[in-house]
């Protein structure tokens, strides 16, 4: 029973569940990917371990360095590390369990993946000190993200394809996006702590409009992937569904209300995160 409380400590401090935001654009990109080239079971399980081993070592060293920052702010004092419940000493071992699970299924991916593990590592790592210096901290978290398609595909190919930037431009903008929205709660802390963000910097009404650009640049990412990888009908109807989801998500949140942020970040993501793959995978299996 201890075990399984620790277990669901260790998920809550990483937040596990959130993996369904950008998992479901890595998959897309293997699908993408089996067009070309086929996919084994094994390649699929590998790059599953290694999503998973990536991002957990990434939120756990995240928790691990905003440790004090999270035990003032009164939206994050529940967490593990400030409440006790997991020390820094079993943080630290599991990032460095779950480092050497992502490196091991980039060796298992090929010796490129291999190579190009330790920046990507690092580059997740130093994320977690952005917000200290630059008001851009929601573009550099899309960006280390939005690497997940485009190393989805050269573990599957061997190579890089310039088509398949446009997922990753699309998932970059979509983090960056819902993160401002999400960042929106914190304003008030960020700016007493000296921490940076949009909203902080700029306010919420400005934070709001560049968050909305930003999801723009999405959709049209997500509509050019249909000219560059020949796709159908329903990939279109599920583009102009997630449009329509996208603009739900605005909606949902004011600058005079941010109550309803969290359902605007969780539940709405997950669904166009969801939908997408199963837009991408539906038109492979028709086509």
């Amino acid at each position: 029973m201890e075990l399984w409380t620790r277990g669901l400590a260790y998920g809550r401090m990483i937040k596990f569940s959130h993996t369904i935001f950008a998992l479901p654009f890595a998959l897309s990109a293997l699908v993408l990917a089996q067009r070309q080239v086929g996919i084994t079971t094994g390649t699929l399980f590998w790059i599953m371990a290694a999503m998973v081993g990536a991002r957990s070592a990434a939120m756990g060293f995240n928790r691990i360095v905003d440790a004090e920052y999270d035990g003032n702010n009164p939206r994050t004092v529940g967490r593990e590390i400030p409440t006790g419940k997991l020390d820094k000493k079993a943080a630290v071992r599991f990032v460095f369990f779950f480092s050497l699970v992502f490196i091991a299924a980039a060796a298992m991916l090929g010796k490129l993946c291999l190579y190009l593990s330790f920046p990507v590592l690092a580059m997740l790592f130093f994320y977690s000190y952005t917000k200290r210096f630059t008001l851009f901290c929601h573009i550099y978290l899309g960006l280390v993200i939005a690497l997940a398609p485009l190393g989805a595909w050269i573990a599957v190919t061997g190579g890089f394809s310039p088509g398949i930037l446009l997922l990753s431009l699309a998932l970059l903008t979509y983090i960056a996006g819902f993160d401002i929205l999400y960042a929106c709660q914190d304003i008030q802390f960020d700016q007493a702590a000296g921490l940076h963000s949009i909203p902080a910097r700029l306010g919420v009404p400005k934070a709001l409009g560049i968050s909305t650009g930003l999801h723009l640049i999405s959709f049209f990412a997500l509509l050019g992937l249909l000219p560059v990888f020949h796709l159908g009908r329903i990939y279109l109807i599920v583009v102009i569904a997630i449009g329509i989801l996208l603009i739900i998500e605005h909606r949902l949140v004011h600058p005079e209300d941010l109550s309803r942020v969290n359902m605007a970040f969780f539940h709405m993501n997950s669904i166009i995160s969801i939908l997408l793959f199963a837009g991408i995978f539906l038109d492979y299996l028709v086509q």
